[in-house]
């Protein structure tokens, strides 16, 4: 592995030497700008008092022509992302603005939270009402249940060291056919599919720069909603996610987005939709541990496990999940009683 990702090192720099010649980088300059859950890393060059970011996807492993793709309907569609000045689509290579080094999460608190998290809900309307079916490939019926599989298959088997026993398969299998069948109720648009702060940056204005969306499909409308208020590294309280989703709600209706006109309907298929995302990404971030030598990510299974438990509780055909999930967990059964 230390050979291989030398050799690629070697490579980028020799990519640098050649292309950054007209824009004067400096290429031994060269410092980590960002790596992420995948296997592509950023780095960023010096050229004079401007710098510029190399993203480097090793082609065996990634490709970059779907981030060429998004790059090119995000601008289509007046949102902020980084420009793209050269391109190596073979290599693995590409020269990109730099936007700086902050994202959302270094930026976001109490004072502040409202007018960005708006501004983030803005920028989401403007993708959407962009969407045109038969460009980006579909997240239908077979992709959100494969997300879901990652769950047992990752996160049960190799995190929790547990085999399924028929009974334990039966019911994950009829959960997660009921929650994907919930989600394909919404009607479809563009999804970047990790709407989250740690993928917006600041700007001038409270409207964010957009990143990480090479992975977009066309699916439904309720995700991105979902993943912005159920973050992976931060958590709102409940009366804030209300608040955004509402203000995300009124402002998509009166765009004409095709949301349901019942919020409290619209607010349980993103409930639901929700949920696909948080069994999915309990799997990816055991997968990322036990494949890919990546343990930081393991340590927020407990925000996912406590968005999976919330959102179980509030409705009660998810109860029979819920105390599946619980038997995983080894967590004691307990009972509330109201009267």
């Amino acid at each position: 592995m230390t050979e291989v990702k030398a050799d690629r090192a070697a490579l980028r720099q020799a990519w640098v030497e050649n292309v950054g010649k007209r824009y004067q980088i400096d290429p031994s300059s060269a410092t980590s700008a960002s790596s992420d859950a995948s296997f592509r890393s950023y780095w960023r060059y010096r050229a004079g008092d401007k710098t510029y970011v190399v993203m480097d996807a090793p082609p065996d492993h990634e490709d970059v022509r779907p981030f060429l793709k998004v790059t090119a309907l995000m601008k289509e569609a007046g949102c902020r992302v980084a420009d793209v000045y050269e391109t190596d689509e073979n290599a693995g290579f590409l020269l990109l603005e730099d936007l700086g080094t902050k994202t959302y999460l270094d930026v976001l608190n109490e004072d502040n939270a409202l007018d960005f998290m708006t501004g983030a809900v803005d920028t989401l309307i403007r993708w959407q009402l962009a969407s045109r079916p038969g460009v980006l490939a579909p997240y239908g019926h077979q992709k959100l249940i494969e997300e879901m599989m990652l769950y047992p298959e990752w996160y049960v088997a190799k995190h929790k060291n547990k085999t399924l026993n028929e009974r334990e398969a039966a019911l994950l299998k009829a959960a997660f056919e009921a929650i994907a069948k919930e989600n394909l109720r919404a009607p479809n648009v563009y999804v970047h599919r990790d709407y989250m702060p740690r993928n917006l940056m600041p700007t001038t204005s409270f409207e964010p720069a957009v990143i990480d969306y090479q992975d977009a499909l066309y699916g439904p409308i309720t995700y991105d909603i979902a993943s912005l208020m159920r973050d992976a590294f931060l958590s709102w309280g409940e009366a804030f996610v209300i608040d955004i989703t509402v203000r995300y709600w009124e402002k998509a209706k009166k765009r004409g987005l095709p949301v349901d006109p019942d919020f409290g309907a619209f607010f349980k298929a993103v409930e639901m939709m929700g949920l696909q995302r948080h069994l999915k990404v309990l799997g990816i971030f055991a997968r990322i541990n036990y494949r890919d030598g990546k343990p930081k990510y393991l340590a927020d299974t407990p925000r996912f496990l406590g968005y999976v438990r919330a959102t179980c509780r509030r409705y009660s055909e998810l109860g029979p999940l819920l105390r599946l999930i619980d038997e995983f967990e080894e967590t004691p059964v307990t009972y509330g009683y109201s009267y």
